[in-house]
């Protein structure tokens, strides 16, 4: 009998220790009561607990997300629009902010969900709706510093907000399509305009270059025709300086040639002898005057 007395004692008091053993995780802090009066702080690792007595509570001290769920705001221009945003959050991991998550606040995931529900409904009711899709990176900054504000003494650090949507109802969004599509077509309209001016011109100047190119060959090549009868006009006065009149005789002359003419030239005359040196035949000798 006192064999077995003894072997239940044995196994009361193993079954006693075993139940208090605690273990902590490196994610975790612990808080240890005693009779309901906080009693210490446990880091990661093995703890022991008297049964009954003294209870502990683990806080995770990771970074967490609570999603504040879509709600139906009403924005500054009168109309509805679904609102949802996240917010990511961790519990300092000093003794006095894991307290502070437990004693300050009750629940402070929940806590900070109406929080972050109430603050957007407060933000986003001074916007347009217009304004509330453009400006999504201030919302987020309020949004931030109010929960920042109100949560100082939860032991909780707001890490960052992330605005998910801001939905208008479905006839808006619809018209607000059709605004983006019209949009887009006229800037579109306006390119291709644009392309081909900037085409049309260029065609343009093209076609000035080339007047151009053509206007100074024809101004090289008259300048050229100037510069040989000059050369011509120089040669005639140097070496034909006193043939001038027989010259322009012969001028005369071909010109009738050419037309069948029938000129009549005097016997005796210079241009008689012209006429023979052309046609091969020996110049005629003047008669001299009888005295």
């Amino acid at each position: 009998m006192e064999i077995q007395y003894y072997f239940i004692i044995g196994v009361l008091v193993i079954a006693f220790l075993l139940s208090g053993i605690r273990i902590i995780r490196p994610t975790h802090r612990g808080l240890i009561e005693r009779l309901g009066k906080y009693s210490k702080y446990a880091n990661p690792g093995f703890h022991w607990i008297i049964p009954g007595i003294e209870k502990l509570y683990r806080v995770n001290t990771t970074e967490q997300m609570v999603d504040a769920q879509p709600q139906e705001i009403i924005t500054n221009d009168n109309l509805n629009a679904s609102v949802d945003a996240q917010v990511y959050f961790k519990v300092n991991m000093d003794e006095e902010s894991v307290k502070s998550s437990q004693y300050n606040v009750d629940n402070y995931q929940w806590q900070i969900v109406n929080l972050a529900r109430t603050t957007l409904r407060n933000i986003i009711g001074t916007l347009t709706l217009k304004s509330a899709n453009s400006e999504r990176g201030k919302i987020n900054a309020e949004l931030h510093k109010t929960l920042c504000d109100e949560t100082k003494s939860w032991g909780i650090d707001i890490v960052r907000t992330e605005l998910k949507q801001i939905d208008p109802p479905s006839d808006v969004q619809e018209t607000m399509n059709k605004v983006v599509k019209a949009e887009n077509e006229k800037i579109a309209a306006i390119d291709y305009a644009t392309a081909a001016e900037t085409s049309a011109d260029g065609t343009k100047r093209s076609k000035i270059k080339e007047a151009e190119g053509f206007k100074r060959s024809k101004i090289l090549h008259a300048e050229g025709e100037a510069e040989a009868i000059k050369l011509v006009n120089e040669a005639a006065d140097k070496y034909f300086i006193g043939n001038a009149q027989i010259l322009k005789k012969l001028e005369t002359l071909e010109i009738a040639f050419k037309d069948n003419a029938k000129i009549v030239v005097p016997t005796g005359s210079d241009l008689v002898n012209v006429i023979g040196e052309m046609a091969g035949i020996l110049p005629i000798e003047k008669k001299k005057n009888k005295e």
